[in-house]
């Protein structure tokens, strides 16, 4: 069962990078769903204010880490907000990266028991999706939740990605963009962002799989994958960019938008409309 709702276009920031006022105005402009990046805590004390301030828009996790929040506070953070916010809350969840969490152990078990943790806390499977970038974590989100959520993927993972999942469960896509004409400046800011994730092995291991060489990954990354992760250029280039997940069977594309002084409401106002438009 798929979440409602959601809309064709949100937009994925992180957890402490956007206020009440933002996600009004967001709201405003069109955009239907936040996605709160960046592993908020269990606590999930940043969704309130956000959802208070708006009327329709969803707000979900993208996603909480499996390591850092435990299924019990979170499973009970979620029905907070569901009495108080009616089915405007999704609940990602993921399993984060081996380098950065020192009790890792086997992602996929790590997912299957917080899911069973989250059943038995009453957390419902269509109202919770899953990170997820390889096939078998990919048939975990279509078996156990609404979906998926895969992060720093190209069309071509979306498009295999929903292959995998059939038709009716939801895939959110992320894309990274920058508005910037001038190709060199948007490559060093997409860069500046994606480079640090060619250190993480699943990402890396992903984008072998899309057919990125050696060196595309390499740290800090060739023109080729900086291009592909971060899409730039005038706003008619960069909406085609987004509008390409949706053709790839992206039920939604979250939109992270990459600004120098990190205000994204500029790019958002610039994009509002194009990226849904026929």
């Amino acid at each position: 069962m798929a979440i409602e709702n959601l809309g064709a276009v949100g937009m994925w920031v992180r957890h402490s990078g956007v206020s009440p006022r933002v996600a009004s105005e967001l709201e405003r402009l069109g955009y239907s769903t936040i996605w709160l990046g960046a592993s908020p805590a269990a606590g999930l004390d940043v969704v309130d204010p956000l959802l208070e301030a708006t009327e329709r828009l969803v707000v979900g996790t993208s996603i909480v880490n499996v390591w850092t929040a435990p299924a019990k506070p979170v499973a009970e953070s979620f029905h907070r907000l569901e009495a108080r916010y009616p089915g405007r809350f999704v609940l990602g969840i993921g399993a984060g990266h081996r380098e950065h969490n020192t009790d890792y152990r086997k992602p996929y078990d790590a997912l299957v028991d917080y899911l069973d943790e989250l059943d038995q806390a009453g957390v419902p499977a269509h109202r919770r999706a899953l990170a997820a970038l390889g096939p078998r974590v990919l048939e975990l989100a279509r078996t156990r939740t609404a979906g998926a959520l895969p992060y720093l993927i190209t069309p071509d993972h979306t498009r295999g990605a929903r292959e995998r999942l059939g038709v009716a469960p939801l895939l959110v896509a992320e894309q990274k963009v920058v508005l910037d004409a001038d190709p060199e400046r948007a490559r060093r800011l997409g860069r500046a962002r994606v480079g640090p994730y060619l250190r993480l092995s699943n990402y890396v291991a992903n984008l072998r799989r899309l057919g990125f060489s050696d060196d595309d990954v390499t740290f800090p990354g060739s023109d080729r994958v900086v291009d592909a992760l971060a899409v730039h250029g005038d706003a008619d280039a960069v909406a085609a960019g987004l509008r390409a997940h949706l053709e790839a069977g992206a039920s939604q594309v979250a939109v992270q938008i990459l600004a120098e002084d990190d205000d994204i409401l500029p790019t958002a106002r610039a994009l509002a409309g194009r990226v849904w438009a026929a």
